[in-house]
């Protein structure tokens, strides 16, 4: 059962925006539950199976993958205030992951558990329209990285990234978005000046 008001309430008012009526809505004020995660905290470990959907009210999550044989890490995406979080792959085929999602700071999420999830979409047309955006999120969060990666420059990406996490310089260390961006250290640097400049 939730614990606070405010955070549904928010909830509330974000899914309605996507368009979900307020009786749709109601139908699933009893599986939510609200979780504070430590910085350093994991949403999803590597081999897990992902069994929740999470909203983040306040906080940065990262999701990234492991090198085998380096042991370097590679950030994938980030989420941040007001998007919701889960570890895509494993969510939608309930399979184990193949990558971490972690808590960049201390966060506070409302999360919700993937059979909940289900019977809603059994009981509401909008709430299966729901889960569709989320798989077309998902998608689309997918297509855009790689799409990044092959036809845009490292500064195209970082004004992306900036535009969707536009406080993500507050709460996340440099090294872990030059990560995300596939670039050194001292070429975000560079681009970050060049962005000042202009």
């Amino acid at each position: 059962m939730l614990n606070g008001a405010t955070e549904i309430e928010l909830l509330r008012k974000v899914m309605g925006s996507a368009g979900m009526k307020a009786e749709a809505f109601d139908l699933s004020l009893q599986h939510w539950k609200l979780k504070q995660y430590k910085k350093g905290e994991f949403y999803n470990e590597y081999k897990n199976v992902c069994k929740h959907l999470g909203f983040i009210i306040s906080g940065v999550f990262r999701i990234y993958r492991v090198n085998e044989i380096t042991g370097e890490e590679k950030n994938m995406l980030f989420f941040s205030d007001h998007q919701f979080v889960t570890s895509f792959t494993s969510f939608f085929s309930q399979t184990a992951c193949e990558y971490y999602t972690e808590a960049m700071v201390d966060s506070l999420i409302l999360y919700i558990h993937i059979d909940q999830l289900n019977d809603l979409y059994g009981q509401s047309h909008q709430w299966e329209r729901f889960g569709r955006m989320v798989a077309e999120t998902a998608f689309h969060e997918v297509m855009r990285s790689t799409e990044g990666f092959l036809f845009k420059t490292p500064e195209d990406r970082y004004r992306e990234m900036i535009a969707k996490h536009p406080n993500i310089f507050n709460s996340v260390p440099l090294y872990h978005i030059a990560s995300y961006l596939g670039i050194q250290g001292p070429s975000l640097s560079r681009i970050r000046k060049r962005m000042v400049g202009k």
